[in-house]
């Protein structure tokens, strides 16, 4: 095996070793499910959309009907972002029903909306959202969320960069940024 093919074999490795955090966004509006969906994919996310609360707790285990053996689902969430205004049940009844669970309270939730109300704002961040983002988001807003480090360890600029420099056959250098 030549330095290169070695090098390449070494770096997938180490890609396979870091873990991809996993986000679960739920919104009723399909445009704003899909542009969250496709930024946090650009982010290297692992990402799980919901259409509204009730769905969003029945991937939690949280739903009604369930009877909230959770270990298997916190472990593959990292994240949670919820739209607040939704029909049925609001991103804040959401947020309260995530924050009454033993077991998922600890998952950061991050409310959006495209409606700039103090009030709401403040209600979510008092029930327990760490973070309340306006729409529409973007790639800046998806930065952000780096500082749940401790959920989201390979989040848009702290996954490693590998670089190979080749000159021909030969293996010049191996740097990790």
């Amino acid at each position: 095996m030549d330095a290169a093919s070695a090098a390449s074999s070494s770096t997938k490795r180490v890609m396979e070793n870091v873990e991809q955090p996993h986000v679960l966004a739920v919104d009723d509006n399909l445009i704003d499910r899909k542009l969250i969906e496709q930024l946090l994919i650009n982010s290297s996310c692992k990402v799980t959309t919901a259409e509204n609360g009730r769905r969003a707790l029945e991937f939690l285990g949280l739903g009604d009907d369930q009877n909230n053996t959770l270990e298997s689902r916190v472990s593959k969430v990292n994240l949670i972002i919820t739209d607040y205004c939704m029909p049925g049940m609001t991103g804040y009844e959401l947020l309260k029903r995530i924050k009454e669970s033993s077991v998922m309270k600890e998952v950061p939730v991050v409310i959006v909306s495209s409606e700039n109300v103090p009030t709401r704002i403040n209600k979510c961040l008092e029930e327990g959202a760490q973070m309340f983002m306006l729409k529409p988001l973007k790639q800046s807003d998806v930065k952000k969320l780096r500082c749940f480090k401790k959920f989201l360890p390979s989040i848009v600029g702290d996954r490693p960069c590998f670089v190979l420099l080749l000159d021909g056959q030969r293996l010049v250098a191996n740097m990790t940024m």
